[in-house]
């Protein structure tokens, strides 16, 4: 008899909305997550903090970013208790009709996909920055886009974060966390309002950004499902009638080795992570043999490119403060260039501030420093006249995960990724050429990443791809409810399943996936 009736591998988006449907369907579900789980009393914020994960030595470093660099390519990973929605700015938004025309399998189109999407904007509680509240950098947008003649292309985007109506810039030092109201969200997990610290991607103190663990993760656990971080999975075998999955338990800085059964297993662990699990499982531990031949293959870096402005101090930016992104400028119709891509208002924390002040902004060390830890109009940030833009966008998705010797350990097979850069240059110049424009109109100066500007290396923090759905177990790994071909009752319901560049933030497409795939899990159909 098996040990749990679900294995689910990650709790990102994927992982957390399996683990909640299974455990209120009334499953035995175990959560094995590689990160650990945070809170505001760990959120990484000074030099010392653990800020990096190393996926070949987790056990030394288990921090909140994992940071993949290839000769083409950089990516940038959550890992979490609740995955990438830890570390992300709380986009989400729906991916555009046209880009389930083709590509997909036939069961898998926009409007079969709403239902699901209009569930997950419901978990997630779902808003828009209310009125009074608008950001520096979304105002700087919203001028450029009125001076360029792209104002119809400007909308506000759906966030997953909490807001107070009451809340406005003109409050007596407005930038704290006093003023955030506490209260229980529906899914009775006490969360706070939004007051603009800026600190979406290294964590909300005040819980205002509904990541993964107050909704989906928490019913998960409420309905008896058990979560345990710092669990990193090694290999899946069959066993009986089900699967066993081998992991790495990291114990006081040492790995465990342990395992787990299963009667079905999903795999959440994300574009990479899944990938990289898979082809190992077939091509160096022999455990799942009948994997497609096109795993690793159609990855895509959604087109993702990062641009730092600098603005004149005439113009004010507050690089820093308010929700990291809250409007976007359209360009998926194809009208004004031949590609298709989206702008947002980007931001960075404060990490200098962060650094010297800690988790203690509103206490006796920042009244005893005064101004100089304080947070606020005017607050040191070095970076303060930076304004970010992000481009998201339809790139060639052509990449190819898949495992090479190290060239200094040949006994040893890594992750490899070949990005044909020069396929997606021209839509990554039409975005940067975008950012350029908008930046010009107040002065500001746009430059492209020194990493791509003499290296040629482009980052990506939403990459997709690697077990792309398909019909066909010839074209795609997984079906059209992500269950593996050849390998039943092995799932997987992540980024990799998307099998082409959504130019759009993947989050909400990635858990509207999740809560189909488990739908047709639990009715135990193909149709």
């Amino acid at each position: 008899m098996a040990d749990y009736d679900i294995v689910v591998i990650g709790s990102g988006f994927g992982g957390a909305v399996a683990a909640c449907r299974l455990a209120q369907s009334g499953s035995k579900v175990l959560v094995l997550e590689r990160g650990r789980r945070w809170s505001p009393e760990n959120f990484p914020r000074g030099m010392t903090d653990p800020w990096l994960f190393s996926h070949r030595c987790p056990q030394r470093f288990n921090g909140w970013l994992d940071l993949r660099v290839y000769p083409q390519m950089i990516v940038l990973l959550g890992a979490a208790v609740g995955g990438g929605s830890l570390s992300y700015a709380g986009v989400l938004v729906e991916a555009d009709r046209e880009r389930f025309a083709a590509g997909w399998p036939p069961e898998i189109t926009f409007e079969t996909l709403k239902p699901y999407y209009d569930t997950a904007r419901r978990m997630l509680a779902v808003a828009t920055v209310p009125g009074g509240q608008e950001t520096h950098r979304a105002r700087i947008m919203r001028r450029a886009a009125e001076t360029l003649g792209f104002a119809d292309r400007l909308r506000q985007v759906p966030l997953g974060i909490a807001f107070d109506e009451q809340y406005s810039y003109e409050l007596h030092d407005p930038i704290s966390a006093t003023h955030s109201k506490p209260f229980v969200n529906a899914h009775g997990v006490r969360q706070g309002t939004c007051v603009h610290l800026g600190n979406c991607q290294v964590g909300c103190e005040v819980l205002a950004k509904n990541t993964l663990d107050l909704n989906y993760l928490a019913i998960a656990e409420q309905k008896g499902a058990e979560i345990r971080p710092l669990h990193v999975v090694r290999s899946i075998e069959p066993d009986g009638t089900g699967y066993r999955a081998h992991y790495s338990r990291i114990h006081r800085g040492r790995p465990i080795a342990e395992s787990v059964t299963a009667e079905r297993v999903v795999l959440a662990a994300g574009s990479l992570g899944s990938t990289e699990l898979l082809l190992r499982c077939r091509d160096q531990y022999r455990t799942l043999p009948r994997i497609s031949s096109a795993l690793g293959a159609s990855w895509s870096a959604n087109a993702n490119v990062m641009t730092s402005a600098t603005y004149p101090r005439a113009v004010e930016v507050h690089q820093g403060l308010g929700p990291m992104i809250s409007s976007t400028l359209n360009f998926m119709d194809g009208k004004m260039s031949p590609h298709r891509f989206v702008i947002e208002d980007d931001g960075l924390p404060n990490f200098v501030l962060n650094a010297l002040a800690g988790r203690h902004y509103d206490s006796w060390l920042c009244r005893l420093l005064g101004k100089l830890l304080c947070r606020g109009y005017g607050e040191w940030n070095p970076m303060a006249q930076e304004m970010m833009w992000l481009g998201a966008g339809i790139d060639a998705g052509n990449g190819r995960l898949g495992l090479r010797r190290a060239f200094f350990a040949p006994w040893r097979k890594n992750l490899s990724l070949d990005w044909p850069s020069q396929d997606s240059r021209r839509e990554m110049a039409s975005i940067f050429s975008v950012h350029s424009q908008l930046s010009k109109v107040e002065g500001g100066t746009a430059r492209v990443s020194p990493m791509l500007k003499y290296l040629g290396m482009s980052n990506t923090v939403h990459p997709l791809g690697g077990c792309a759905m398909n019909a066909d177990a010839a074209m795609g790994v997984v079906d059209h409810r992500g269950e593996i071909h050849g390998h039943p009752n092995l799932f997987v319901l992540d980024g990799s399943i998307v099998p082409r560049p959504l130019g759009r933030n993947p989050s909400l497409t990635i858990a509207a996936l999740a809560e189909r795939g488990v739908e047709m899990m639990s009715k135990g159909s193909g149709a």
